[in-house]
């Protein structure tokens, strides 16, 4: 599946100790980047129709998020106060399983620090592209025990990641302590 439909939503109240978020990051990339999803015809050949189908430039998409995510994650963890070995997950938008994992890759290679087994769930050959939405998703399986080789505890660190195609393209991050 490539554009699943999905929609989660997290919800997060004040609190009195010390868990919540530490710190986010949200940027917008509208000047070069706002044609990488656009509207085209069929590459069906004998389709002569008006019908416009989604289309992006999927390798310009995908050298963005290796190039920017990375980037991006590290300014919020650094942002954060706390140290790469601190984390206890990365919890990133399931776009694609290859480009997610050498996001991570890069993510880890900034701080010459190799990546820990078992720091990103992966779910998408179960669920599919479902978009930011597997944020949620993601984290509602784990909290729920639906992964049994990842869990979430008290005082854990967590640093969520996304990057949209959408109109535009979009980075968001957020570092959450448990």
């Amino acid at each position: 599946m490539i554009y699943a439909d999905g929609a989660g939503a997290v919800v997060i109240q004040a609190t009195h100790d010390d868990s919540g978020i530490k710190s986010h990051l949200s940027a917008s990339h509208t000047l070069n980047e706002k044609n990488y999803l656009y509207f085209g015809k069929s590459y069906n050949t004998e389709d002569f129709s008006d019908t416009k189908f989604i289309k992006t430039t999927g390798r310009q998409i995908y050298e963005f998020a290796l190039t920017n995510v990375p980037q991006a994650m590290k300014k919020c963890l650094d942002d954060s106060g706390y140290k790469i070995n601190q984390l206890s997950k990365l919890i990133i938008h399931k776009a694609n399983e290859k480009m997610d994992e050498e996001i991570v890759k890069r993510f880890y290679k900034l701080y010459d620090t190799p990546v820990p087994k078992d720091i990103m769930p992966m779910i998408i050959s179960k669920l599919g592209n479902s978009s930011v939405t597997t944020i949620p998703t993601l984290l509602t399986m784990i909290l729920n025990n639906e992964l049994p080789q990842h869990n979430i505890k008290e005082n854990d660190i967590v640093l969520f990641a996304s990057v949209g195609a959408g109109m535009n393209i979009n980075i968001n991050a957020l570092v959450y302590k448990f």
